[in-house]
This record gives structure tokens, sequence and C-alpha cells, in this order.
């Protein structure tokens, strides 16, 4: 969902699962970002989720979370190639670039044979595993995917944690509770963390995504605009095929080429997988103790900190400066009682030394959060802040946790894309914005909002609410 260096069409396919249910996309996300889910989740925290060119950990799931395919499978062919030039606007995305690339398929993968041996992968498995591939041009309309509307952080969460599989997430600690047991015991990772994932990328290996692969990687390292990173990918999938790790038919997911319950990237399956009950595989498809063991072993090396909790959710007060919710800006819990935070819930915090960054999804008009050295290290499994949040609550609910105690802002209306491309229109031609429009929101947009909420008296939060378009807007 590493670490990811590459844009986020490179995480976890789960995330793209739901990216696909809520967006309505057909497919996407994960397989995020890239899959997928981080294509869902660019943003969410301007008031709109948009697709963009996010940059995932290097070796995550581009996509990212998924479970969420809305709809079941029917069996029905995907459509086909849409034909038309990438929405990105990239060189590589036109349709001219795309069929001449598709033309030129077989050519390009023979032309990985020289780094496949290098790879130690012998002449026969190269030639048994990359024989009959062929392009699935399908997969460059899901990269360069903007959807016009999105789902607001409130609504995403409420699809992710709800009931059925909190339910369905108990179960699953009850009957892995050896392999649960062992992997905490080895790893110092907390289980509902471990078991949170699970359930978020693929509601509990139900939704896993099922395109080939190898295909899918195959397609993205000779076509499109990022064939760099996906080439990695490729020969990482044809290593694992070669090892006898998993076996083709295993190696099905999103269309950015993250599988497994858990939705790794071949690259991340290198970097993490092991082989927990000792049978000479490492396999995190359908064998339990292999995945509990490889995703436990995958937080402890972003840097998991045993008996931590990811974060809390926490009351500000009134006249709060929300320049100070940047991720850049940590501080101890106790310098933040400081200024005036409290707990939700009236609990005291276990450990005032502790370092966090405040995070206010939704402005001024919802719940804080104060973010701990373990909610980025979830974050570094899939780049995005509404995915990270999913999961630690997700895994608090497990827990016996009780939902957030501060309502959202439901009343407020998420923007279309039309609506996000002109407000930083609006925001460039008043000075605050310096990039190029083009209706996805990141970093940049929300310091330029944050500038004109400052100039105009109106708590510098960053939410792109239609009020805020409005008031640009001069009404």
């Amino acid at each position: 969902m590493a670490r990811r260096t590459e844009p986020l069409a490179n995480k976890r396919t789960s995330a793209v699962i739901i990216a696909a249910a809520l967006l309505l996309c057909g497919e996407a996300r994960a397989q995020s970002s890239g899959g997928g889910l981080q294509n869902f989740f660019d943003n969410i925290f301007t008031g709109s989720i948009s697709k963009g060119n996010q940059t995932a950990p290097s070796g995550q799931r581009p996509g990212a979370s998924a479970q969420a395919q809305a709809t079941p499978d029917t069996g029905s062919a995907p459509p086909p190639w849409s034909g038309e030039d990438g929405a990105s606007g990239h060189p590589l995305m036109t349709a001219s670039a795309i069929r001449e690339a598709a033309a030129n398929f077989d050519q390009c993968v023979a032309s990985m044979w020289p780094d496949a041996a290098r790879r130690n992968i012998s002449q026969q498995s190269f030639q048994r595993f990359t024989a009959g591939l062929e392009p699935d041009l399908r997969i460059m309309d899901l990269m360069d995917s903007q959807p016009e509307f999105t789902k607001a952080i409130w609504d995403y969460l409420d699809i992710l944690v709800n009931d059925n599989r909190l339910a369905k997430g108990r179960e699953i600690l009850a009957k892995y509770k050896p392999q649960f047991d062992a992997a905490e015991k080895t790893y110092g990772v907390d289980r509902y963390a471990i078991a949170s994932i699970w359930g978020i990328e693929s509601n509990y290996s139900t939704m896993m995504g099922d395109r080939n692969v190898l295909q899918s990687t195959a397609t993205l390292a000779c076509i499109g605009r990022r064939q760099k990173y996906f080439k990695d990918e490729f020969l990482s999938a044809l290593e694992i095929l070669h090892h006898g790790d998993l076996r083709p038919e295993q190696m099905r997911g999103s269309w950015a080429g993250a599988f497994g319950p858990t939705q790794f990237m071949p690259t991340a399956f290198k970097r993490y997988a092991v082989d927990a009950d000792g049978d000479g595989r490492r396999d995190v498809v359908d064998n339990p103790a292999d995945l509990i063991a490889s995703t436990a072993n995958n937080l402890k090396k972003d840097g998991w900190q045993t008996g931590q909790s990811w974060g809390f959710e926490v009351v500000l007060p009134q006249g709060f400066n929300y320049m100070l919710a940047d991720r850049a800006k940590a501080m101890t819990i106790g310098q933040w009682q400081q200024l005036g935070l409290a707990r939700a819930g009236g609990q005291p915090f276990p450990q005032p030394a502790d370092k966090a960054y405040l995070l206010a999804p939704a402005g001024a008009e919802g719940p804080g959060f104060l973010m701990l050295q373990n909610f980025r290290v979830i974050m570094k499994y899939n780049p995005a802040e509404a995915y990270a949040l999913a999961i630690g609550h997700f895994a608090d609910r497990l827990r016996g946790g009780a939902p957030f105690v501060q309502p959202w802002p439901r009343q407020e209306r998420v923007l279309s894309r039309a609506e996000r491309l002109e407000l930083q229109q609006l925001l460039a031609q008043r000075g605050f914005y310096r990039g190029t429009p083009d209706g996805q929101f990141g970093g940049e947009t929300r310091e330029a909002l944050r500038g004109f909420q400052a100039s105009i008296g109106a708590p510098a939060d960053g939410f792109a609410s239609s009020d805020v378009l409005e008031r640009l807007r001069g009404r």
C-alpha cells in the first residue's frame, strides 16, 4: 500500500477498488492508485476527492483501498479502452502514443529479458510466464480517470468503517488468533491494525481484484506515463513466479498490480513478504500465517512503534490558529494541550511527551486529530491521510473503541471538478495559487486556500467549502 516514491498510481489496489466503487468509475484503485485508492484519496481533505498523480511510497500499492468494490463481479467482460487521450495531458497518454506503444508491446516485453536474466530469472521461466501476454489498454483510461464528482471524507469513513465489516473483522481475529499472536510477538505490531488493513484493503479477501498482475504490470511497463516504475513491478512479479512463492492464478489483483488480501505490489512483496510457517513459500494470498506476518513486517520495517496508538480525536478551542494544522508542524502532546487542545471524550492523553501533528480533515467545522508516529507509518502503506484515518479508526473500533465523538459537517456540499478548477483559477487570479489549475487539490491548493481565508478573516483551515468558493466569486 515499500516505500514509495512514485505517484500514487502505485499504491494498494484495495484502495483502488474502493475508489472505483465510491467514484462509480467502473474500476479503479488501487486499484488505488494505480491503482486506486490513491486516486480516490487525492486531496480528500480539501473538501473533495480527486484523481491525480500522487506519489506512492516506493514499492507500495498504487491504488489504494479497497474494500470496496461496490459492485460484485458479474462475469461480464470489462469495457474496452475508450481510444481517447488521457486526462493528464502527458505526451505518452495521447491516443496515438498509446496505439504506437501497444503495437510494439511484444518487442517491449522481449526487450526486458536481459534485465530479467540479471535478476536470476531463467529463460524458461521468462518465456513461460510472458508467452501470450497482450496489453490491457483499458488500464490507460483507469490511470488517467478524473471523476466529476467525489465523496466527502465522512461518507468515505461511513463506507469503510461499518457494522458488517467490524463483525467480520472480529471473526477474523478470533479465527486466526494463533497467527495474530505469533505476528504480534515477533514484530510488535498491533493485531487490530493488521486486521484493519485486511478489512479495508479487500473486505477480508472478498474483493481483491481480478486482473492478471503480470498482464497489468507489463502493460504499464510498456505503455503510458509510468513505464520506469512499472518495469520494476513487472520484473518483480516475474521473480515471484520464478521462485515459486505464488502461482500465476494467485497473482490477480488491481489494474495497477496490487494483489492479495492486504494488497502487496510486487516490489513490496519482495521487501516484506515472509514465510511465517516454514513451508518454503511466502504466500500472502492464501496462507493466513504468511499474510498476517508479512503485513506486520511491512509496518514494522516502516517504523511502527509498539504499544503506541495512531492518534487521538481532539477538540480545538475557539479562535484556534489553523495554520498549525500542518504535517510539518509536530509538537509534543503537552505543547498542544497548552494551546488549548483536549482529547475528545475527556480522557487524558497517555503520554504527553509523544510528538504529534494536527490534522483537521474537514476544516474548522469538523473534528481534529493529533497524529502520532504510527499514523505516519500507515501513510507509508498508503500515502493518503483519509486512508490512514480509516485504518486507525477501524482498528480502534475492532479493539472495542467508540465512534468519533464530534460530528462531521455533513451539510457541506462536495465541489464538482469544474468547481474545483474554478476555485484554483480564482485563487490564482488573486495571487494565492501559483500552480497550474487542474481541478486536483493537493498541498499547494490547501496553502493557497489558507492564504485567502486568512486575508478575509476566516479560519485558515484550507478546507474547500462551497462557501469559500462563493467568497472567491465575490458573492
